[in-house]
């Protein structure tokens, strides 16, 4: 005859205990994680960078006269001279938040 050997097993309780904790720990990575993402897609400004590059590109080649006003995307941009001759000011502000990108841009 065949001897059977008792094998250590958990109980039900442990794997019960076991499953929550990974449960728990899953639940809070993931909560990080949505928090990461849409933290870094409600602050990402380069599409206005890249739009207010191009306006600069213009203004520096002759091809936009000031002042400049324009809507992209939600954002107000303007182009004004400021107090230094040589100095132009260029603003983009969101309509619907308070955020606020500026560049200035000097003269040839």
């Amino acid at each position: 005859m065949v001897i059977l050997n008792k094998i250590k097993a958990s109980t039900l309780m442990e794997t019960l205990i076991a499953t929550v904790l990974i449960m728990v720990i899953f639940i809070i990575t993931s909560l990080i994680l949505n928090n990461l993402f849409s933290n870094s897609i409600k602050h990402n400004t380069r599409s206005i960078t890249a739009k207010l590059n191009e306006i600069e590109y213009l203004y520096i080649n002759d091809k936009l006269s000031l002042p400049y006003y324009n809507d992209y995307n939600g954002w107000e941009i303007e182009m004004v001279t400021s107090k230094n001759p040589d100095e132009v000011h260029l603003k983009a502000s969101k309509t619907n938040t308070t955020k606020v990108v500026e560049k200035s841009v000097f003269s040839k």
